[in-house]
């Protein structure tokens, strides 16, 4: 079969969950620096085999096609031949499971084009920021975190990650670390469906927003003036929060209009 178009070669597969991934591909070229927060594409032929606990595609692939979605990087900017992607499997998709299906050595493709508007580079160093996430929506504050954490010591800067299980927070090492190392960082996770052991927080986001909770454990202010909002992840999350926040006073940033509300749906 064709594989003239793979471009990349798996170097690490990290399985977070039987549906959760890490994936770590290098490219045959290397690309631009990027910005933190962006996307590319990663692609796989129909012909290609699917994972064991996959279920039957929705919609049949034609084997001869290369399939391709977009995928958050979350390799810092200055990462531009090697690149790490947090996947999640849709067992029924055409393109997931066969990315669950490589292994180390494997050959894959990877968008030459690294785009998106959806980065840091939006609020001042000056500014307080305040990282929502949901799922996979996490991986594009890892990429801010390892661009710019260490340039923005006058910025507080918090992620809030929800998820149903502990298991599901991915990266919860990596944040738990940064909140230990950095004075202006503060990670707050909550689960939805917490075991007994688990010592945190277990509150919807939108529940922690009201009662305040991101305020008592950062000191930032819910106000638009002094910090900015970013969201990403499931779509109702990103709707109930967002509808939250324009209530008290904030506005998204669109193309056509300033805001400090920043918004990327998975």
């Amino acid at each position: 079969m064709n594989a003239s178009k793979y471009n990349a070669t798996v170097v690490q597969k990290i399985l977070i969950r039987p549906n959760l991934m890490i994936l770590r591909v290098t490219t045959d070229e290397p690309r631009s620096q990027f910005a933190a927060g962006q996307y590319t594409t990663l692609g796989l032929y129909g012909y290609e085999p699917r994972s064991e606990n996959s279920e039957p595609e929705a919609i049949p692939s034609k084997p001869d096609k290369l399939i391709q979605r977009a995928y958050s990087i979350a390799s810092a900017r200055h990462e531009t031949q090697q690149f790490e992607f947090y996947i999640s499997q849709v067992k029924t998709g055409q393109l997931t499971p066969r990315l669950f299906h490589l292994e180390v050595g494997d050959r894959l493709f990877v968008g030459r084009r690294i785009v998106g508007a959806f980065n840091l580079s939006d609020a001042p160093k000056d500014k307080d920021v305040v990282m929502i996430a949901t799922g996979t929506g996490i991986t594009p504050y890892i990429s801010f975190l390892r661009s710019h954490i260490v340039e923005r010591p006058e910025s507080k800067m918090v992620v809030v990650q929800a998820a149903a299980h502990q298991g599901d927070l991915g990266y919860f090492s990596e944040l738990s670390f940064l909140d230990n190392a950095f004075p202006n960082f503060f990670y707050i996770p909550t689960l939805t469906d917490a075991g007994d052991l688990w010592p945190g927080y277990r509150m919807w986001i939108e529940e922690m927003l009201e009662a305040g909770v991101v305020g008592q454990e950062s000191g930032v202010a819910c106000d638009p003036d002094q910090t900015h909002f970013y969201l990403c992840g499931n779509p109702i999350m990103v709707e109930n929060v967002s509808r939250w926040l324009i209530e008290h006073g904030y506005q998204k940033k669109t193309r056509k209009t300033e805001g400090t509300l920043f918004v990327e749906e998975f």
